[in-house]
Parts: structure tokens; C-alpha cells; sequence
């Protein structure tokens, strides 16, 4: 996100006092925080306290930031220390002069105010909010008071549909000259699950236009960006990812780079730790993504399991019915698919150890994950018949052809060779396998207890780090066989994942003989 240019001038610090623009290379996530000496001038004039939202300006740049207050020797007297958020975003340069003042009120927390007391939001006050929330002005506080207060199913229907239709119209557009273009996307939830660098090959190759943009992970051990980014270049924009589609079909990239709804990665970035995954906010996300992008006809992945995201039918029904009625509001198709969540899909997790899968698949290896492989296929089928390029009924034959004659490989390596060159999945430097003292019958699977393993052993950060799945469920095991082996960067990262793997031996639960 960009600084913005000056709309009102603010009330400059008195006297006109500057400070000195500093690098400190702190990572504050997405939100711009602007440091401050507790003794500064601006500080004490202006009342400034930690965490007041302030607006900083240099030249005629302007940005709006969280005040961090420094009460050490982390910066000398005169100078302000801006996040590596706060730096990009102001384009910020060394020793330049910033300019301090109160921002204008946003008007648009009163819409927050008004839902956390219960009230509905029409579709202005929700434009406003989004607005406000995609030009950088909330704060993280702000925007999780406006998640929390839109949490526990209080959108109603057409605030979803207001809420869907402002995320598109905050960021940029795109537009095809097909009158079908297909997307899909998982609601989340099942590490492992990375069908989409299959499935947008084989639609490509049977005629189809996909142009998918994807989420790097926020709480997860990779998102689709982050083991599609192993592979090959994701930092596309707009206009390159266009080059690419036009090109070959199809795409596989960040959908961050291209500024696609991009309120929504600001919401996605404070609703994960909260772990708020209320309906509303989800459908919106989804198919604002979906509908900026230039999606006609998307397909959605929904599974439901003990451990997944969507834990039961119930949830999975109601999530199917907003999906659709939404989706049909905003000018789209949707098909939720409910699928088996209950365990991991393929073997890898981490984004190299899942690239690895995918190339598998793809290459038609005869070791690749036939569960990964069949699941792609699944729902490739269904999206080649909603898009009728496949006869109701024979859509999954079809991509089953694809994949098998080998036009979904050198598709999808024409894909990676438009977005910047086809590379290589790293290898981690060390790796260890975890055990079972016990024989017996694989019952369950724990996903998230499986996913935390993978990210304390490096992963999505460390590109190689991760772990590599032996047993599914219904598997037959005797003492001292592997469960699943863990990979890290250093030896620390492995120690540490393996001791929390030790300590939950319910990761994979065994049936005993009694």
C-alpha cells in the first residue's frame, strides 16, 4: 500500500518542529507504527501517548500510523524510527524530514460503534468502512473491533452481500473477454490440501480461462502463494498476471501483489489470530477475491472434519447456502463441494515438501499421493462440468485424461515458465522421524496439532521446513514405526518442533488391541 497524497492538512506540531526519518527494520506485520523518544518535543507539545493514531508527513506524502513511544536509547534526539511497514509505505528515505499532526476524525467508526451495539449497516456505511479500512487508516485495534463486532453470524445476508460488493470496489478489477472464467478456492483448514496448482493446469489445458490468485499463509504451515512461490514467481501484478492468463490460460499467484480486494488481506492479517472464522466474514473474503478477480463460475472447496476449519455438516450446509446466494448476488456461479477433511491430503506439509507432491501428481510419478491426486481430480472435474466444458457426470474422466496423457504437466510448466521460470523445491538441512512405542490401527489424525509440528520446525518462513506424512488413517502399524518425519533449516527449529511432537502423542491416535 502506497502513501497517500495530502487530503487535509491536520494540525502540524507547534512551531513546525520536524524529526529525522529513521529505518529501525522492525517487523510490525501490515500496520505502519512510527516511533517516538518519550522526550521528544512533538511528543510532550502534541500529547501524543503510545498507541494514539497519529499522521505523519513528509514532502507532500502522507501517512496515517500507530505511535510507539521509546523510553531507551534506541533513537537519538530529534530522530523518529519508522517499521518496515511505515517506511515502504510513507517511501520514507534516510534522515528526511517528517512532519507530525493529529489526524482528521474517521467518521467511519461510528458505523464500528453502531454494529458492536448490535445495529445493522447499510451498504454506505460498510463502503465507508472498507474504504477507510483499504486506504490504511484503521489501526489493528480498529480492525478487530470491526471483526469481533460482525463475528458470531451477526452480518445478516445482505450486509454480506454489501460487505462482498465495497472489498471489490476498494481495489482494482479485472476483466476477460470470455463470458466463463473459473476460479476456486478452500475455505482452509487441511494442511496439505494443495490441489490448486494441479486443478489450474488441467482446466487451462481442456480450454478454460483461470485466473487464480491465492493467499500466502497467516497461521498455516503454507498457503497455495507460499508453495507455489517454490516453484515459481508469484509476485505478479495486475497487468502481468493478465500477460500470463492471455498467454496460457491460467495463473498461479499472490493475490496481494495484485491489489484484488485488498481490504481483505488487511482483515484476513487480524482475523486468523483472533481465530474468528465467522461465516460472513469468510464468504465475503472469498468471493470478493473471486468477483475482483473476473471470475464467473467458481468452484469452492468446503472440508468438514473433527480438526478442519468446518468441524461439522451443520456449519458446512449453512457456510453452502451464503456461499451461493451471495455468489449469485455479486454476479457470480458458486458450487461449494463438502469434502473429507479428516485427515491431511498428501504427504507433505510445508511448502517445498508440498510442491513436491504436486510435481509428483503431475508428472504422473508412481509414488505420488494418490489421495492428493484424486481429490484434484475430483474437483477439477466439477469445475470443467460448471463451466460446461465437460458433460454433467464426465468432467472427472476428462481431467483424469489431462493429467494422464501429460497436457497438465507441460501446461502447467508453460505457467511457471510466463510467471518467471520453473525452479527446483529446496531441501532441508536436517530431518528426523517420530515414532510410535506402540502397534496398532491408525484411528485419527490431529490437522492442527500436525500443523503447529510443521510451522515450530521452520515452515512457511523456511521454504524447505515442514514435515513429510508415512501413515493415513486405517493404516496398520507396529512399535517403532515412522508416524512422520520432521524437516528444519537449523537444528534448533528441529529439536523444537520434535519436542512438542513427543509431548502429544494424539497427533496420530492408534487403535490398540486390548
Amino acid at each position: 500500500m502506497t502513501a497517500l497524497r495530502l487530503e487535509s492538512p491536520g494540525i502540524v506540531a507547534e512551531g513546525g518542529l520536524t524529526h529525522r526519518a529513521r529505518r529501525l527494520g522492525i517487523d510490525t506485520g501490515q500496520e505502519a507504527v512510527i516511533y517516538l523518544r518519550l522526550d521528544s518535543e512533538i511528543v510532550r507539545s502534541e500529547g501524543f501517548d503510545s498507541q494514539t493514531r497519529i499522521q505523519v508527513r513528509a514532502g507532500d506524502r502522507a501517512l496515517r500510523a500507530t505511535l510507539g513511544v521509546v523510553t531507551g536509547a534506541l533513537l537519538a534526539p530529534g530522530e523518529a524510527g519508522l517499521s518496515e511497514a511505515a517506511w515502504a509505505r510513507l517511501g520514507a528515505t534516510h534522515d528526511e524530514a517528517l512532519e507530525f499532526s493529529h489526524p482528521q476524525p474517521l467518521a467511519s467508526l461510528r458505523h464500528v460503534r453502531a454494529k458492536t451495539h448490535g445495529n445493522r449497516l447499510d451498504s454506505a456505511a460498510i463502503a465507508a468502512v472498507v474504504r477507510d479500512i483499504a486506504r490504511g487508516y484503521y489501526s489493528d485495534i480498529h480492525i478487530a473491533s470491526f471483526l469481533t463486532a460482525c463475528a458470531g453470524n451477526r452480518l445478516d445476508r445482505q450486509e454480506i452481500v454489501d460487505l462482498t460488493r465495497a472489498m471489490v470496489e476498494v481495489g482494482e478489477r479485472l476483466t476477460w473477454s470470455r463470458d466463463r472464467v473459473v476460479d476456486k478456492h478452500c475455505v482452509g483448514g487441511l494442511p496439505g490440501n494443495r490441489t490448486t496448482p494441479i486443478i489450474v493446469p488441467i482446466v487451462a489445458a481442456a480450454g478454460l480461462l483461470m485466473p487464480k490468485t491465492s493467499s500466502r499463509a497467516i497461521t498455516s504451515p503454507s498457503g497455495t502463494a507460499d508453495t507455489m512461490e517454490v516453484l515459481a514467481p508469484v509476485d505478479l501484478d495486475a497487468a502481468a498476471m493478465r500477460r500470463v492468463v492471455e498467454r496460457e490460460g491460467g495463473c498461479i499467484v499472490w493475490g496481494g501483489a495484485a491489489r484484488l480486494s485488498p481490504a481483505d488481506d488487511l482483515l484476513i492479517r487480524v482475523e486468523r489470530p483472533l481465530e474468528l472464522d465467522a461465516t460472513g466474514q469468510l464468504v465475503a473474503s472469498v468471493l470478493s477475491k473471486k468477483a475482483a478477480a473476473g471470475a464467473t463460475h467458481v468452484l469452492v472447496d468446503v472440508p468438514v472434519g473433527p480438526t478442519a476449519k468446518i468441524r461439522g455438516l451443520e456449519t458446512a450446509r449453512r457456510l453452502d447456502d451464503e456461499l451461493r446466494y451471495v455468489g449469485e448476488a455479486v454476479g457470480l456461479q458458486v458450487r461449494p463441494v463438502l469434502t473429507d477433511g479428516a485427515q491431511p491430503v498428501g504427504r507433505g506439509i510445508g511448502p517445498s515438501l508440498e510442491a513436491r507432491d504436486v510435481l509428483a501428481v503431475l508428472q504422473n510419478d508412481r509414488d505420488a499421493p494418490a489421495d492428493l491426486r484424486g481429490r484434484a481430480l475430483l474437483l477439477a472435474g466439477h469445475l470443467l462440468e460448471l463451466a460446461e466444458a465437460a458433460p454433467t457426470g464426465s468432467g472427472e474422466a476428462l481431467a483424469r485424461a489431462i493429467l494422464d496423457d501429460g497436457r497438465a504437466w507441460r501446461k502447467f510448466a508453460a505457467i511457471c515458465d510466463a510467471q518467471g521460470g520453473l525452479r527446483t523445491p529446496p531441501v532441508a538441512a536436517h530431518a528426523c522421524p517420530v515414532m510410535t512405542s506402540l502397534a496398532g490401527r491408525v484411528a485419527a489424525v490431529d490437522n492442527r496439532r500436525l500443523a503447529r509440528v510443521a510451522k515450530l520446525a521452520g515452515a512457511p518462513r523456511d521454504r524447505a521446513a515442514g514435515l513429510v506424512l508415512h501413515v493415513r488413517v486405517g493404516d496398520a502399524l507396529v512399535a517403532g514405526q515412522a508416524l512422520f518425519t520432521v524437516h528444519a533449516e537449523t537444528a534448533g527449529e528441529l529439536a523444537y518442533a520434535l519436542a512438542y511432537a513427543r509431548s502429544r502423542p494424539g497427533i496420530v491416535e492408534l487403535e490398540t488391541a486390548a
